[in-house]
């Protein structure tokens, strides 16, 4: 588990440097309503395509809307203690991720597991009928957002091929005479190549669910460089994507849920409209180029497609309703599904073998080579899954246990793991193990067991800042919630005192039943040592 890597300082840096920069001053940003907008979006932003809610089949509309109010009442959304910067926090958007079976998605130090969407030949128990139909109306999306993409990469290509024009085509194409007309090979197969990894680029496999009501979040940070206003989300890029693959999300804002509007916010905003999501756009670490500010209506769908993920910065400026994205990604799992990771295992096992009279276990082999290849895979199950899982990736069951079956599986591999490092430390205590071969297994398998020790310590401490932080979280919001209750006109000194003393009161039996739930849990254990 890294804490705060190179990458992570070098982000750091630049915008430290870009603040200083820009020091007081705030940097310029258009909305739709300036009149350069269009140009500037055409030229420096040109591969962000918003399809208005219009355009969308209304039955999509209708069964995403419902699935997701669905999810929400059923409770399947959570928020993340992620890390940023080296420390964990507690993400103000609430967050679940659905996709294709045994697929995970891992961003800012933390793996998401899916909740598996209806999949050909793979049974998914929902713990409710209307959690299945959820998951279906969310897949129907991903078939869709797909569909719209291809359509719009493609376009794109054939505009680009007609830019170039037919003279430059030909001078660069093999041209084969056949049966009375001319066939231009090259170009025909380059258009077969573009399809294939467009379809490659915007095969979705994963939607990261969102929600934010902001009228229970108090705290939401300012947008730093624009005076954008208030942020649900920082700025950033979408991490751990094939390269240049397309991102598409679907907007759902709840404008039957419309409370009152903060008039101080209202007033600190210059440009753009408070009350409405925006999704912020900028060049990344540019600050003579604009930023944009893109009006979010209910049903609206964006995509960034190709590069843009890896050239701009995004983030996600609140409005006043509650509001649900579905975010789809062709995630990058060459590492991140069941059939890797169960693959990594049974690559280890085949150093172990048991006696089948005695059961006795031993090595096949001693070699480094056999021993350093085990050691990885050992701390890779515990410390990317294992650990991952138990730590937030339980939380899937709130809509099926489809999780927990393969998780007792790779437990189980686990603990074979262990017994295998345990028999080649005795094997090395032996007498007639030769000194010296001796110290080239215990150097080799020194700084794993070093890395695994330190890595334990450090998962311990997140388990417990991970409640914590919750604790301290509800706390707060309950302490919020009754306070935005109590009439302020009656707050004479006795009467204060008297509820303070009651809110508190109360605020500490909370806190006590909560950590016996926690402690109680089934799922709150810590399965490995």
């Amino acid at each position: 588990m890294k804490r705060f890597s190179k990458y992570d300082t070098a982000k750091e840096s630049k915008r430290q440097k870009l603040l200083k920069e820009i020091k007081d001053r705030k940097l310029p940003y258009l909305t739709p309503k300036h009149v350069e907008y269009e140009q500037l979006s055409k030229a420096k932003y040109s591969k962000l395509y918003l399809q208005r809610a219009s355009c969308v089949p209304q039955e999509i509309h209708q069964n995403v809307q419902q699935g997701l109010t669905v999810l929400q009442d059923c409770k399947c959304f959570s928020q993340d203690l992620v890390q940023i910067k080296g420390k964990d926090v507690l993400t103000s958007v609430c967050r679940l991720l659905i996709g294709d079976p045994g697929c995970t998605y891992r961003y800012l130090d933390t793996r998401l597991f899916t909740i598996p969407w209806p999949s050909h030949g793979v049974e998914v128990k929902y713990n409710s009928d209307e959690i299945g139909k959820a998951c279906q109306a969310i897949k129907d999306l991903n078939e869709y957002l797909h569909v719209e993409a291809m359509k719009i990469l493609l376009d794109r290509c054939s505009a680009d091929v007609e830019e170039i024009g037919f003279e430059a085509k030909t001078a660069t194409s093999t041209v084969v005479k056949n049966s009375g007309y001319m066939e231009d090979r090259t170009y025909h197969n380059k258009q077969s190549n573009n399809r294939t990894v467009l379809k490659d680029r915007t095969s979705f496999n994963v939607a990261l669910l969102n929600y934010l009501d902001p009228s229970r979040m108090k705290f939401l940070k300012e947008e730093p460089y624009f005076g954008m206003g208030k942020m649900a989300v920082s700025w950033h890029y979408d991490e751990n994507l094939v390269e240049r693959s397309t991102v598409a999300v679907y907007n759902y804002s709840c404008d039957d849920l419309i409370p009152t509007v903060d008039e101080s916010n209202k007033m600190s905003i210059k440009d753009r409209d408070p009350a409405l999501w925006h999704v912020g756009i900028k060049v990344a670490w540019d600050i003579a180029t604009p930023g944009l500010a893109l009006p979010l209506e209910s049903g609206d769908c964006y995509f960034m497609l190709d590069d843009f993920n890896m050239t701009h910065q995004h983030c996600v400026l609140s409005g006043i309703q509650p509001r649900f994205s579905s975010t789809h990604r062709v995630a990058e799992c060459s590492s991140g599904t069941l059939d890797y990771i169960f693959g990594r295992c049974d690559v280890a096992m085949k150093n172990l073998r048991k006696d089948p009279l005695s059961g006795i276990s031993s090595l096949v082999s001693l070699e480094l080579v056999y021993v350093r290849q085990t050691e990885e895979i050992h701390n890779e199950v515990e410390f990317e899954w294992l650990r991952q899982f138990w730590f937030q990736g339980k939380r899937s069951a709130k809509a099926s246990n489809w999780w927990f079956g393969p998780m007792i599986l790779l437990e189980n591999s686990w603990r074979e793991m262990e017994q295998m490092t345990k028999i080649l430390l005795s094997e090395i205590n032996k007498a007639e193990w030769p000194l010296e071969r001796k110290h080239q297994v215990v150097r080799c398998l020194l700084p794993f067991l070093e890395e695994r020790q330190e890595l334990r310590k450090s998962w311990m401490a997140r388990s417990d800042m991970e409640k914590s932080v919750l604790r301290v979280h509800l706390l707060l919001a309950m302490f919020i919630t009754y306070w935005e209750k109590v009439p302020r006109t009656r707050l004479n000194g006795s009467v204060r005192h008297g509820r303070c003393s009651w809110t508190l009161r109360s605020l500490l039996k909370y806190e006590r039943i909560s950590r016996k739930m926690e402690e109680g849990s089934q799922f709150a254990r810590e399965p490995l040592p």
